[in-house]
């Protein structure tokens, strides 16, 4: 599967005194003994400036879709006393580069939308017809960027989408040129608000208890942003903008023997936020006043938690929030 993302982990965290979240268990932020990270000489997303398009599916909340974007434009605006922001975090994605030296791209720029409110291709998606719907986008407003282009295809919260809540919380790959017009890459995320919180923005709902499992739920953490299927969408959102760029053609940067099926740089560290993360604990991460859970800021002032990603330099999992 491309970039499974599948919270069947149960985060434990306290509270220390100086307003920090810490796990209780060991300091593992994955292992390298266990990791076969490995380059294909295929291409990365090295523009030096990337386009980036959203393509919204569905029926769309105002106030949720500017959460979303500031995300995106937290990404390439550099905030010295924002510390650690969204930018310090695309940093450690920048670090993987192609055969010819060069590296991810340094910026991206939200260059169009298309709001796609008449659930053109309806409201039961399969993979494959995610590329019907960029085409849709294409042939309607957004242009067909296959130069320096990237396409995020999101799905409102009343949209199903093949293998949503079961496999996936989101996923990428490229565009057929017999579909779309030419080869571009893409994801898809999906707002699990109604489908499955629990799976797909998790820790800031909880997955139900097996009867007689013994196992008795924590209290959930805040959304940073008040929205637990947009907070929750914006880490996979993130998860999948490391994937898609440094693995966009399925040779890029990947473990495993299957392309089909890769491991990528942020499947290698799926749950962790923070320093101590890793074997089901989320780590070390940040807590406001009004009890909201964090680990990056963002443009206006922001706040999201996302997860870190696998560090070339480091060779272990890494964000700006790391304690070490």
């Amino acid at each position: 599967m491309i970039s499974l993302i599948f919270f069947s982990f149960f985060l434990s965290v306290s509270l220390s005194s100086n307003g920090q979240f810490f796990d209780d268990g060991k300091n593992y932020e994955g292992s390298s003994d266990l990791v076969d990270l490995q380059y294909h000489l295929g291409p990365v997303i090295s523009s030096p400036t990337t386009s980036l398009y959203i393509i919204w599916y569905g029926r769309w909340n105002p106030t949720h879709q500017s959460t979303i974007r500031d995300f995106l434009y937290s990404v390439s605006s550099p905030a010295p006393d924002q510390y650690p922001s969204v930018s310090n975090w695309w940093k450690t994605v920048r670090l993987y580069r192609d055969q010819t030296g060069s590296n991810i791209t340094d910026t991206l720029v939200l260059s169009g939308e298309f709001h796609d409110s008449t659930y053109s291709h309806g409201s039961h998606l399969t993979r494959f017809s995610v590329q019907s719907v960029i085409r849709t986008a294409v042939t309607s407003k957004l242009p067909l960027n296959a130069v320096n282009g990237l396409y995020l295809v999101l799905t409102s919260d009343d949209v199903e989408m093949q293998d949503f809540c079961r496999a996936i919380c989101g996923f990428h790959y490229f565009t057929f040129a017999s579909i779309v017009g030419a080869t571009v890459p893409y994801a898809w995320v999906g707002n699990s608000a109604r489908q499955c919180p629990e799976m797909c923005a998790y820790p800031f709902a909880q997955p139900k208890p097996f009867p007689g499992s013994g196992f008795v739920a924590r209290e959930k953490m805040k959304p940073p942003n008040g929205e637990v299927g947009i907070d929750g969408m914006i880490s996979v959102i993130a998860h999948e903008l490391a994937e898609v760029s440094s693995n966009p053609m399925l040779n890029g940067w990947y473990g495993g023997d299957d392309a089909t099926a890769p491991t990528e740089i942020a499947d290698l560290c799926l749950g962790v936020y923070g320093s101590g993360g890793g074997g089901g604990y989320m780590g070390s991460v940040y807590k406001d006043r009004w009890r909201n859970v964090y680990n990056v800021k963002g443009v206006k002032g922001r706040k999201y938690l996302i997860q870190w990603v696998w560090d070339l330099t480091r060779n272990r999992c890494f964000g700006p929030n790391a304690m070490n």
